[in-house]
This record gives structure tokens, sequence and C-alpha cells, in this order.
């Protein structure tokens, strides 16, 4: 009998220490569950942070300068606010993805989980779309300041002109080879801060520097809407000349602060630049999960393009007048050739990477012809927007409609105000025809890629009735 007692007694105390150890372990999982997520956190942090400080050591190592002389010592690309930011960007779409899987996110702050309880909920704002960032991807002379305006009237988007005129301003690169790769990373690092709304990154390239961030001397800032409405807009200061000042008011010098909040406030963010030439070095921005690239390469038919470069840059093509003028002379020098021929070659095989439709730009890449936009302007403003993912608003619209029925073109050699229908033609009738076999020579892969035919004579080039294009879809992924 009392045998029988102590082995109960034993089952019970066996059973007892079974439950204590199981009530260990489960406090021991719990406890590297939450190391785990700790450490989670921590290589997050710490990503971000390096990829921050990977922006000045690219920009030191490809213009071979110190960090130091690039970037001052309080830059913001290091500061803890803008890590602040990226994290909580980075929290943002975690918190996104969670919602997309039905999983109910975690709150977020201590004081939401001891909100009175007979407090009524407010109710939730409309959730916005996702915020898409577009890049008019041109060279000079291509239609691709009229194509911007396309995104510059819209509202909700903030549109940068040009920025990266900055940055070839200041940083010198050689053409070709090693050099020319160096001033693609170079810009492509701006680029993304510049999607990322970080303006900051821009002070370090303006000349003169500005100071406490307000400058008056950012590049064609008229051109942009966004710098030039409220709260950007700030109060004119008398005897302050800024060089590139608001069209229709006057504003004082650019705040780069007020600037990136009004950036940040936007649904979108849209730029155009004829400085991004390979669109390969493009991939990084495309599998950035902070940002949602869209991409539109625009191309005009070359022999278009360098007319209007002889007569817009006239300075830099008078070896090509000199060339004309003189019916004695052979030919052009080789390098002027080479340098047409180079700049048609970067192009086409841009677009065919483009159409190809690698994975990580399936879906982010649109070829547009600027003779199209030119045909039906807003016929493709609304390819670009369904392209974009951005509903286009009337207010584009109005502008679309006013600004391509002006019975003359506007003025200056970044004017918007276009007569489409005839516009795209007008090089045809004042081209001589050893200057378009120039072209065609140097450039035939890349037009026959685009569908720009070929002229056989002088005749065939002034012909109205003879068609130098050939009728294409449209070149966008979907």
């Amino acid at each position: 009998m009392e045998k029988g007692l102590t082995l109960l007694q034993d089952c019970r105390d066996f059973l007892h220490s079974l439950k204590m150890r199981s009530k260990y372990a489960l406090f021991l999982v719990f406890v590297v569950i939450v190391f785990i997520f700790i450490e989670k956190e921590n290589k997050i942090i710490s990503r971000v942070s390096d990829k921050l400080k990977q922006i000045p050591q690219a920009l030191a190592d490809a213009n071979s300068t110190d960090p130091a002389l690039v970037l001052a010592e309080n830059a913001s690309l290091l500061s803890l606010s803008e890590l602040d930011s990226a994290f909580s960007q980075l929290q943002s779409r975690l918190r996104n993805l969670s919602l997309q899987l039905g999983v109910e996110p975690a709150v977020e702050a201590a004081g939401e989980e001891e909100e009175e309880e007979g407090k009524e909920e407010p109710p939730r704002p409309a959730v916005a779309g996702p915020r898409r960032h577009v890049l008019l991807m041109a060279t000079t002379r291509t239609g691709s300041s009229f194509v911007g305006e396309f995104f510059n009237q819209q509202g909700n988007i903030f549109y940068l002109f040009e920025p990266l005129w900055h940055i070839e301003r200041t940083v010198s690169f050689e053409p070709g080879g090693a050099n020319a790769a160096g001033s693609a990373l170079v810009y492509r690092d701006v680029l993304k801060q510049l999607f990322l709304c970080d303006l900051y990154v821009l002070e370090h390239f303006i000349t003169p520097l500005p100071e406490d961030h307000l400058t008056e001397f950012m590049f064609r800032r008229g051109s942009s809407r966004s710098l030039c409405e409220d709260p950007v807009c700030t109060p004119f200061v008398k005897k302050v000349f800024e060089k590139y000042h608001c069209k229709n008011r006057r504003c004082g010098p650019l705040n780069v602060t007020l600037a990136a909040e009004a950036c940040r406030r936007k649904e979108h963010m849209a730029l155009k630049a004829v400085r991004i030439r390979q669109l390969e070095f493009l991939q990084p921005l495309a599998e950035d999960p902070r940002l949602d690239l869209r991409v539109i390469q625009l191309v005009r038919d070359p022999r278009a393009v360098l007319a209007s470069r002889m007569v817009a840059f006239a300075g830099k093509y008078k070896t090509w007048k000199k060339w004309l003028d003189d019916e004695g002379q052979d030919g052009l020098r080789e390098e002027e050739v080479q340098r047409l021929r180079g700049n048609c070659e970067s192009i086409r095989l841009s677009a065919e990477l483009g159409l190809r439709q690698p994975a990580w730009l399936r879906g982010r890449y649109m070829l547009v012809r600027y003779e199209d936009v030119a045909r039906g302007p807003l016929q493709k403003a609304r390819e670009m927007y369904r392209f974009a993912g951005i509903p286009l608003t009337p207010q584009v619209e109005d502008w679309i409609q006013k600004n391509t029925q002006a019975a003359h073109d506007g003025s200056g050699i970044y004017s918007t105000q276009k007569n489409s229908s005839e516009q795209f033609e007008k090089w045809r009738f004042s081209m001589p025809f050893k200057l378009a076999q120039v072209v065609q020579a140097a450039c035939g892969p890349a037009m026959r890629l685009f569908g720009y035919k070929l002229a056989r004579d002088a005749a065939a080039l002034t012909n109205r009735s003879v068609s130098l294009l050939e009728e294409r879809g449209t070149f966008w992924v979907t």
C-alpha cells in the first residue's frame, strides 16, 4: 500500500516538474523570438544607415575627391532626421504589405492601447494610391520641356525641371570610358535622393553654395509649379536678384527645406532629365522598395534633333555650319560624326533594353516618339498617365488644349507653346540634304528601330506628301 502511494506521489512530482520545464521552455522560446526580432530591426536600421552613407562615398569615388569637399560635415544625408525619415518610410511600406496580406499590423504607440474604451474611433481617410516616381528620360531638343509640362501642370505631382543640370556644371567628367560611367553613377545616386524628396543633396552642387538652405540660383525654378506656389513661394525680398525666377509671381529665394516638405506632401513625384543616357544604370532605383519608378523615354527623329540643336546651340555647331557653307570641303571631321553616332547609339541601346522587358524593368518602361505626341498630344498624355498609374485631371487636359493650338510657336529655346500639328516636320523644309545624309548614315540603326524613314533624295526630304514616319503602336510595357 505504501509503495502504491509512493509511486503515485512520484508521478505527481514528475508531472509537476514536466509542467515547470514546459513553462521555462516556452519562456526561453519567447526570449529567443524577441531577441531575433530586435536583431532584425537593428539590421534594417543599419542597412538604411549604410545606404545613406554610400552617397557621399560614391560621389567622392567618382570624382576622386575627399568626401568632405563634396558634403559638408552637417550634410543632410548623414543626419539623424534623414535616417528617421528613411526608417519611417520602410515601416510604412511594411504596414501596407501587412494590410494587403490581411494581417492586422501591431499598434505603433503604447498610448494608443490605453485609449478610453467608450471613445468613438474617428473615420479613417480614404487610402490614396501608391506614390509614383516618374522619370522623363530624354536628350536635348527632343521636346522634353513640352512633354514635361504634362506632369508639371497636375496639382498632385511634385515636378522638377532638369535638376541634374547643377551636377553637370559642378562635377566635370571627360566623355567616354570610365568617366562616362562615373558621371552616370553620380547622376543616378542624386536622382534617387531627389525621388525620396531629399532636395538638400542639390545644395552641394549649386553655385554659389546656399546659405541656411536658401538659394537664388535653382536652375529653371520657374519651370516647376511646385517651387512657385505656396508655401514654397516666400515673400519677395527687395534687392535680391533671382536668376531663374518664377514666371507668374514674385517669390523670395528658394527655401530648400520648404521645397522638400512640399515634395513629401504631394502624392507623386516627377522630373525630367536629359543627362541620364544609360537605362541600365537605373536598375537599383527600379529595385529600391522605397520607390515605384516609371521611366518614360522620349525620342525624336535625329535629323530634327540636329536641326534644332544647330539653332539653339549655335556656338557648339560652328564646325557643322562651316562645313555646310564650304562647298569645297571634303567632309566633316570624324570626331563630329563619331559624337553624333555615339549619341544615337546610347539612345538605341537604352530603348532596346527597355523593349526587351527584363524582370527589373517589366511594367516600368514606356517608349514615346515626340512626333506622336505632336500629332495627338491629349491622347499621348492619357497613355502616359495610364502607364504611370496616375489619374489625369481636367487641369492638364485644359492646358494641353490651350497650348497645342497656338497660331505660332512660342519664343525661346525652352518654349512649351506649340502648334503641334505643324511643329514636328518643320525641319524637313530647311535642312540641306547632305546634312540629312550624314545623320542617316550615323544614326541608321536607331532610326530603323524608332520607325523613322530614310530620305533617298532632296525631293523626298521636302515633299509634304511623302511621310518619313512609320506608323507604330504604343511602345509601353504592361
